[in-house]
């Protein structure tokens, strides 16, 4: 499989480093508006075949991507950017007759009126519109295959397939126990989304009512985490799984919870009052003449680059799915998950524990297409697919997924 990797940076970089060890890829072009991003990615791999390749590229030029796409006869596109440059990469890919894979999808728009009620434009909206082209044109665009969403949309695959009859609640839960030596505020993953997923209205699923929204940070729980990483108190944030599960699994309620803690909302709140959250440009004085600048950008440069922060952070962190339901009759209740330790990430790989986890589920599906097992056509997401193959190929990468009975 020919491959176009766009963004090469902190899950970029562990996506090559974990394709790398694989056999299914034939050739992988490293693109990113930095050139040098792209060429200290391949420069770090064990690649005595020279299946990796670095190139320049602008995301957001759709001609360029295609033109790529079409010279090095990529079949897919994996799209390793923030959500901003999803579309011209999801178009350029079409334009192109490849496949393409993301991590996250098109961007959403609060309800103008009623944004804590009601949704606008919901994530995925631009790129579900946009189903029966690629249906037509025999070619999948595979969305939201990280490990949130992706993995966690996996398990849920799985639960319906093999552990429940009836699912009341799919609920991903995400916690961590991390820190970074040195930092008072360092996010361990793009802060430019972490303010987009956090700040944005919360979507709520429930099959008698449809998608829906709330205010920020609503619906607090505790809940624990295992393999050491203990109770967090997690809260309704923003977030693809909701958006894609209802379609192709059957539950009456779906939603997602992010363990923050009660700094981190303090500090995105503060950012908010003070408009540094937005993504619109402001006018500010530079050295010659003014500049127009977005608040986030500037949020997003103060801050140290997460994948420089492996070596600072100690700590694990846990991707899963809690589901309630029936099965044979009986009232069932399990927590479906992922555990990385970053102390395994940073020696085995040189990636801290999120990004890696991050970056490990899209070559995994890459691996799945290449070999056939997963295929279809239009746009899809991981509940689509077959859970089995992936969770066992998850297992040969030599990081295994766990299952706790809750009850």
């Amino acid at each position: 499989m020919r491959v176009l990797l766009v963004g090469a940076g902190g899950v970029g970089t562990a996506v090559t480093r974990i394709a790398a060890r694989r056999g299914f890829l034939t050739h992988m072009i490293v693109a990113d508006y930095d050139l040098a991003r792209a060429e200290a990615a391949v420069a770090a791999l064990d690649d005595p075949d020279a299946r990796f390749s670095p190139y320049r590229l602008d995301a957001s030029d759709v001609e360029a991507v295609r033109s790529l796409l079409v010279t090095e006869r990529c079949e897919l596109l994996l799209n390793a950017t923030d959500p901003r440059f999803v579309m011209p990469l999801f178009d350029a890919a079409l334009a192109a007759g490849a496949h393409y894979l993301d991590m996250a999808m098109s961007l959403s728009v609060p309800h103008p009126r009623a944004p804590y009620e009601q949704c606008g434009v919901k994530l995925g909206d631009e790129q579900f519109a946009r189903a029966g082209e690629w249906a037509d044109a025999g070619r999948l665009a595979l969305v939201g295959m990280g490990v949130e969403p992706g993995l966690s949309d996996v398990f849920a695959r799985y639960a319906a397939d093999e552990l429940f009859d009836e699912i009341e609640e799919l609920g991903v839960r995400d916690g961590a126990n991390l820190t970074v030596e040195g930092y008072d505020f360092a996010p361990s993953f793009s802060i430019w989304t972490t303010i987009e997923e956090c700040l944005n209205p919360p979507v709520v699923y429930e099959k008698d009512r449809g998608w829906f929204t709330t205010p920020p940070f609503s619906e607090p729980e505790v809940f624990d985490f295992p393999e050491g990483i203990g109770p967090v108190e997690c809260v309704n944030v923003e977030h693809e799984e909701v958006l894609l599960m209802p379609r192709w699994v059957d539950a009456r309620r779906v939603t997602f919870k992010y363990g923050l803690g009660d700094d981190f909302i303090a500090k995105l709140k503060t950012l908010h009052a003070l408009g540094l959250d937005s993504t619109a440009k402001v006018t500010v004085p530079g050295a010659d003449g003014p500049v127009e600048v977005s608040p986030r950008d500037v949020v997003a440069a103060c801050l140290p680059d997460p994948a420089t922060l492996g070596e600072r952070m100690t700590g694990k962190t846990c991707a899963g799915t809690w589901v309630k339901g029936t099965k044979d009759g009986a009232a069932r209740e399990v927590y479906l998950y992922h555990v990385v330790d970053n102390e395994w990430s940073m020696r085995e790989y040189g990636s801290q524990a999120v990004v890696w986890q991050t970056a490990v589920n899209p070559v995994i599906a890459l691996e799945l297409i290449a070999s056939g097992a997963w295929r279809g056509s239009g746009v899809l997401g991981p509940e689509a697919f077959p859970a089995r193959p992936f969770l066992d190929l998850l297992i040969e990468y030599g990081t295994p997924w766990g299952l706790r009975e809750e009850r």
